[in-house]
């Protein structure tokens, strides 16, 4: 049986492709995660219980435990999904990006030439290390214009430097080493099991608690919102089907201001759990905008349209609707993950420079 060795299979997105990687294929999961406060084994489901699914509770930093699961599994190909991912996490704590972004994309892509460089015949030119990565390296668009793959990159927070940093590292490993690496970047997720921090899973579970609602600044900062599912296909297919040293950018062409989204969120809280005090729009509270909030992304994903195959299946709409009935619906997953440290606080304010 093939084996997949997908880093971060316990967040957001990892746990996203791990449950469709189960339910719709045949291959084995070796799935490495330290389990950190974004890490959820409630996010895995039915995943935990079956056969072809393995955690490995290990640090991506650490070489040493590295090898020894490249050794034990064997894997065919690595999607690297692993990443320290809140803007506003890494304006208060950025050391923790550069450690697990910059030094843990190091250890892994190094770790894995290794063992690359062991294989033999067809499993080594079959082998594929999927790079992972966020449309924010490319830094803020005007009111025009869109990403694309060739797009200059111009970071602006410690988050998408430290990625950006990881892009580079995973390209030049492939230009010196010959690892066969492909890179993709991504839009704004969202759906089930994100980490309550991000905008649409905290703007509900404030909602339903009757808690101001944060709006950065004037709210008119614009993204692109891609549903998780489109984007773990999307990240299939560019294991199946794409070109080593390219990269794929993915986008669903949803652009909405962040004031937008929160509006759409409210008006299906007003409809699916009503409150008998007035709309939750009532809630909105603006507050002071993030140091270097980027104004805008979006994506052109017309590379990844015709060379991989692919296309989003859910508009912004129909993705919404399912993301909030399911969080109205799994209110005890989210009271689970946030018993950590997180309560749903103001990060990245800069509040004490």
């Amino acid at each position: 049986m093939t084996t997949l060795l997908v880093t971060g299979g316990a967040g957001f997105i990892g746990s996203a492709l791990v449950r469709q990687l189960i339910a719709e294929s045949h291959v084995a999961i070796a799935n490495v995660d330290l389990l950190t406060y974004s890490g959820n084994l409630d996010s895995l489901g039915a995943c935990l219980d079956d056969p072809r699914h393995r955690l490995h509770a290990v640090d991506i930093a650490d070489g040493e435990a590295v090898r020894e699961v490249f050794a034990r599994e064997a894997p065919a190909a690595v999607l690297h999904l692993a990443a320290e991912s809140h803007v506003d996490r890494s304006i208060d704590g950025p050391a923790a990006f550069v450690r697990t972004n910059l030094v843990g994309t190091f250890t892994l892509l190094d770790e894995a030439t290794r063992y690359w460089r062991g294989l033999s015949g067809a499993k080594r030119e079959a082998f594929r290390f999927v790079h992972v990565s966020t449309d924010e390296v490319f830094g803020s668009l005007g009111q025009t214009g869109y990403f694309s793959e060739t797009t200059a990159y111009d970071p602006s927070s410690p988050y998408s430097a430290s990625k950006a940093g990881a892009d580079h590292l995973a390209r030049a490993w492939h230009r010196t080493y010959g690892l066969p690496v492909i890179v993709t970047n991504c839009s704004n997720n969202y759906g089930p099991c994100q980490f309550p921090e991000k905008l649409i899973p905290l703007i509900i579970h404030k909602a339903v608690r009757g808690e101001p609602l944060p709006v950065y600044g004037s709210g008119q900062q614009v993204r692109d919102w891609l549903h998780v599912d489109d984007h773990v296909r999307a990240l299939r297919l560019a294991l199946e089907r794409g070109t080593v040293g390219e990269s794929y950018a993915f986008g669903a062409t949803n652009e909405r201001t962040n004031l937008e989204v929160v509006h759409a969120v409210c008006g299906l809280l007003d409809e699916l759990r009503p409150d008998p005090r007035g709309t939750y729009a009532r809630l909105i509270t603006f507050v002071a905008d993030r140091p270097g909030h980027d104004l805008r992304y979006a994506i052109d994903a017309t590379k990844a349209r015709t060379q991989l195959g692919w296309a989003p299946v859910e508009t912004f709409t129909s993705g919404l609707r399912k993301t909030v009935q399911w969080y109205l619906e799994h209110a005890g997953w989210v009271e689970r993950v946030m018993r950590g440290e997180y309560r749903g606080e103001r990060l990245g304010a800069l509040q004490n420079s």
